[in-house]
């Protein structure tokens, strides 16, 4: 059955009844007006001027002649107007696009290039990179300097400040129709492959994302909302949609405390401000530890401290309990193709199962499934795979990648494990050899390129080796072919990857080995490889 609604005007009738990712922070204005949404540095900002401020922006974009259905890129540090822009996108129609700056350059003009974008909003930090970069890349109609009132053209391109043209737009609320299924993000993921892949997400699977994490955290609705410290870089999906937009939902409070994580600012931040959730990398945790110890302050507000992207050892587990004595420590897992978190565990696995990533949340389903595409049962091993209304749209312009993710009706992972008799997942390995250092994803095929161009390797391979900081290391072993000593290769592989990777794809070990352990087709054996690393 479906009504007939031929004679309701089709933007009436889509404002009345979407899901739109922009109206939820809406809503919420309307019933907190007065509330503090975000506190960034010295800067409060209320839902009252949140709100004005996401709609002045989007109808500012739309004047400026961007197609809705178009993205927008975002290079921005953490900041207030991050979120401002994000929001502003998804009221008007437009895919936002945030970028991760800390790419290689090579990596950031490979995207822009696929992606087209029609507008960048930066940081004047940036200028330098964007004069290279954006020359090339001919959909880019505008650029946005965010903390400039009067910007020199970049790239010579039309370049407008933020303030002024904030300030220029209409005041009142933005009225367009926004399909519920339409894209509101996209955000490029390295994945496994040598390059980053564009990652398509609706606003039906955000806005449904974005409650299951309000609800998996344990965030309020009403009297007591969450103050919840991000330290994590909101280009990447845990700062942005698994952290901060549930806070804004939920009608809480987000607390930025600069790009750079900083444990003393960290830990002054979540005392001044009574900070009851926070979620960090193992190797941030330890840092606060050890400020702790420096200058104790009053945690005692933290209910709730996540820790995600590798696991923590039992010592650390504990001083984290006492750090936070109020809390409940526990661990939350996902990616960006399943709008995280995917899994989180209960308290009582903090106990029960540390080492597991706990059960499923609400919108998602998690099983494990064979090679032939059969799905596993309990404690069956096989790859992890995902249903539910998180799982991305698709990748953009990656028909092959696409058809592989969807096999068999479920979205595949690649991530080995399996699923016990109580729901609880239990991560094994990668499939494909990912390597997860310090809360990025390394692409070990990428970097052995680039250690394969280094006068003197003849072999190589790259393999992630447990890591007390980064919780994984990224590791290349090479074969010498001679021409080198072998004394001087190590350091010719790093200054060549530190000429052509970001920093936290540089190999922070190189061994030079007589081989490397082949099947009888002479593919290298990178587990074999890996267990000998230890």
């Amino acid at each position: 059955m479906q009504p007939d609604v031929s004679l309701v005007d089709p933007l009436e009738y889509n404002l009345a009844t979407r899901n739109n990712a922009g109206d939820a922070i809406i809503r919420t204005a309307a019933l907190f007006p007065d509330r503090i949404a975000i506190i960034d540095g010295d800067r409060q900002i209320s839902y009252r001027e949140l709100a004005e401020m996401i709609d002045r922006l989007g109808h500012a974009l739309l004047g400026l002649g961007l197609e809705p259905g178009t993205p927008v890129g975002l290079t921005m540090m953490n900041s207030w107007r991050v979120l401002v822009a994000y929001f502003a996108c998804a009221r008007a129609g437009l895919v936002c696009m945030p970028l991760n700056f800390l790419l290689g350059a090579d990596d950031q003009a490979w995207i822009l290039q696929d992606s087209q974008p029609s507008a960048i909003i930066t940081d004047s930090a940036f200028r330098q990179l964007h004069d290279q970069l954006l020359p090339g890349v001919a959909s880019i109609q505008h650029v946005v300097v965010s903390d400039e009132d009067a910007p020199e053209p970049i790239a010579g391109l039309p370049t407008h400040g933020w303030q002024g043209l904030v300030e220029g737009a209409p005041d009142g609320p933005l009225a367009v129709l926004v399909d519920d299924r339409a894209a509101v993000q996209c955000l490029y993921t390295s994945g496994t492959t040598s390059r980053p892949k564009g990652v398509l997400v609706s606003h039906n699977s955000l806005v449904t994302a974005l409650l299951s994490n309000a609800l998996a955290t344990r965030q309020s609705w009403g009297p007591n909302p969450t103050r919840m410290l991000v330290v994590l870089p909101m280009f990447h999906v845990t700062a942005l949609n698994t952290l901060s937009m549930p806070t804004l939902l939920m009608g809480g409070t987000v607390l930025l405390v600069g790009m750079a994580f900083d444990p003393v600012r960290s830990l002054d931040a979540m005392e001044q401000h009574r900070a009851t959730h926070t979620m960090m990398l193992p190797l941030m945790h330890r840092a606060c530890v050890a400020e702790q110890a420096n200058r104790a302050r009053d945690l005692t507000s933290v209910t709730t401290a996540i820790y995600a992207m590798a696991p923590m050892p039992a010592e650390l587990l504990d001083a984290v309990d006492e750090l936070y004595p109020e809390a409940d420590v526990i661990l939350g897992s996902g990616q960006t193709e399943v709008v995280p978190a995917t899994v989180m565990q209960w308290p009582e696995h903090r106990r029960s199962a540390p080492d597991s990533w706990g059960p499923q949340v609400p919108t998602v389903h998690v099983r494990t499934m064979a090679p032939d595409g059969e799905l596993q049962g309990p404690g069956g091993t096989g790859e992890i795979v995902y249903r539910g209304p998180n799982v991305q749209l698709g990748y953009w312009n990656n028909p092959q990648a696409n058809a592989e993710a969807f096999a068999h009706g479920w979205f595949h992972s690649g991530d080995i494990g399996h699923v016990d008799e109580q729901g609880v997942v239990w991560f094994t390995d990668r499939l494909k050899d990912i390597i997860k250092s310090g809360g990025e994803n390394v692409s070990s095929v990428a970097v052995e390129a680039v250690v394969l161009g280094t006068p003197g390797v003849a072999e190589c391979v790259v393999v992630g080796v447990p890591h007390e900081k980064w919780g994984e290391a990224v590791c290349a072993v090479v074969v010498a072919d001679g021409t080198v000593p072998a004394e001087q290769l190590e350091a010719a592989v790093v200054s060549r990857a530190k000429e052509r990777l970001a920093g936290f794809q540089v190999p922070k070990e190189v061994r030079v080995v007589d081989e490397l352990p082949k099947t009888a087709t002479g593919k290298i054996l990178k587990k074999v490889v890996r267990d000998s690393l230890g």
